[in-house]
């Protein structure tokens, strides 16, 4: 039997991935702050370069944690890294996260494939497969309801 459906609205995302970026962004930003601090012989532009690199990593690591699938009762957003989709249920055929998928992809009523980075195996396995499951199941029960609209 499969497991109960979750309420609306839920949100999808890479939950220990984006704690890794996280943690990474600030410890590597808290170090190169601490060396531009630490060595004397640094003019303050020298200084100030070892900081903006380390936002600048920071910048690059958040926006790798970024994306998300949220199910909402009107439809599905999928926010990857640089775009985001606005999807009525309808327009989901089918949710598929196959063996050695990096992210679930999902089918569309036009024929193209969307990837949906905010589930991904990566070092969390399980907790992406029960993610897709629950999605392929809303997207199952919302949009069985107008397959056949254009």
């Amino acid at each position: 039997m499969s497991a109960p459906l979750p309420s609306l609205p839920v949100t999808f995302r890479p939950t220990r991935t984006r704690v890794v970026l996280y943690s990474v962004g600030l410890a590597q930003l808290a170090a190169l702050t601490a060396i531009a601090l630490a060595l004397p012989k640094l003019s303050g532009g020298e200084r100030l370069s070892f900081v903006l690199t380390g936002l600048l990593v920071l910048a690059v690591l958040l926006l790798l944690a970024r994306p998300k699938v949220v199910a909402r009762q009107e439809g599905v957003t999928v926010v990857n890294l640089t775009t985001k989709r606005e999807l009525a249920w309808a327009q989901v055929v089918r949710v598929n996260l196959r063996a050695g998928d990096p992210w679930v992809h999902l089918d569309l009523a036009d024929g193209t494939s969307l990837p949906a980075m905010g589930i991904q195996p990566g070092i969390a396995r399980d907790q992406a497969i029960r993610d897709g499951r629950a999605l392929r199941d809303l997207t199952e029960k919302h949009g069985a309801v107008d397959h056949t609209a254009g």
